[in-house]
């Protein structure tokens, strides 16, 4: 069997050229006569791996001098807790809840502090993003929290929140370098990189410098303040040193392909055209207010349980993989991240077509 369409939300495909790339180099990386999975962190060679990889990404992004990027460990959701524990010195913080991984966040964050959920789609089953041109930010808030791009249900944030000069916090985890991003609207721009960027193992953190100090809250761990990863240039403990270096080669790849405006367009183009198809169709139907739609995560449905179990069985068998919807939503879910080819939403909206067909 050769390669699938695989349509998982993460860990998610990555880009066909790195994976081999990487193959050829797993014995024996430029020479060294080892592999990265062997080499110790503190080496010449995996010092120029780390740094060529930070180096690509303030080049994709833009990352302006005052941020730091830090590559760590334990996922977004280890960052629902370090977020609090680093930056909440008023002992109060705004999250805005559009999805399971924003209150998650905020569920931990109130181990630390008062939360105040300022605004939330949970009214409607997350299907919406709230206005946030206005909301009633507090006067004492350490900083206001959002995730960008909701993975499960298929929601994106396409103007952030006023948020009255308070720091912004982002989870983007599964919307990172899919569009161009202008980091000085963030305090802290974060995400889990197995969407869209490496494989499992790797947060990256890019955060002002300002917010990086020694006045965490009492009891934090070494491990979980910014401050000792920043000193250390991530490299204060073994790091995930192989995600990293895949990351890098994605970082290549990415600026080979033209960089994050030239993303924008192909990942524009990939999503209007399930869109599309979404919105003529007679038997499935996109789940998310238009306006407010993911070019990352289509969430859809036939109205029938029974009918998407037969969708996501027969999907499969047409080398289309990981269509199941979330389990809080059921359904069925395309995540059509950047490394997902246009042949491949091709490939589903014909098999939609067809499906549609022979089940009406």
């Amino acid at each position: 069997m050769g390669r699938v369409y695989n349509f998982s939300a993460g860990p998610a495909v990555l880009p066909e050229e790195v994976l081999k790339e990487a193959a050829e180099e797993m014995l024996d990386y430029k020479g060294t006569g080892m592999s990265v999975m062997e080499m110790s962190h503190r080496s010449k060679a995996y010092e120029e791996i780390i740094t060529e990889a930070e180096a690509d990404l303030r080049e994709l992004m833009g990352i302006p001098d005052n941020y730091k990027v830090l590559f760590l460990q334990g996922g977004a959701s280890q960052q629902f807790a370090m977020i609090p524990m680093n930056l909440m010195k008023n002992k109060v913080a705004d999250y805005i809840v559009t999805g399971q991984w924003a209150k998650k966040a905020a569920s931990e964050a109130e181990k630390y502090g008062k939360v105040n959920r300022i605004a939330s789609s949970e009214d409607k089953t997350y299907s919406y993003i709230p206005d946030c041109s206005d909301l009633p930010v507090s006067e004492d808030a350490d900083y206001v929290y959002i995730c960008e791009n909701n993975t499960i249900y298929g929601t994106k944030y396409k103007e952030l929140p006023n948020t009255k000069g308070k720091t912004l916090v982002a989870d983007v985890s599964s919307c990172f370098l899919s569009e161009p991003v202008d980091v000085t609207k963030y305090g802290i721009i974060y995400g889990g990189v197995q969407k869209n960027i490496g494989p499992a193992g790797v947060v990256i953190v890019i955060i002002r410098e300002d917010l990086i100090t020694e006045d965490v809250i009492p009891g934090t761990p070494t491990m979980l303040t910014y401050k000792t990863h920043a000193d250390a240039k991530s490299l204060y403990n073994t790091p995930p040193a192989y995600g990293i270096y895949i990351c890098g080669k994605v970082f290549k790849w990415l600026k080979k392909m033209g960089g994050l405006e030239v993303m924008k367009e192909r990942n524009e183009k990939k999503a209007k055209l399930l869109y599309d198809f979404l919105d003529q169709s007679k038997l499935f139907k996109g789940t998310v207010v238009p306006k407010d739609r993911s070019l990352m995560n289509v969430p859809f449905v036939t109205g029938n349980e029974e009918l998407d179990a037969k969708f996501v069985k027969e999907s499969r068998a047409a080398g289309l993989e990981n269509l199941k919807g979330h389990r809080t939503v059921g359904g069925m879910r395309a995540s059509i991240y950047n490394a997902m080819p246009y042949e491949g939403v091709e490939a589903l909206v014909a098999f939609m077509k067809k499906f549609e067909e022979e089940n009406l």
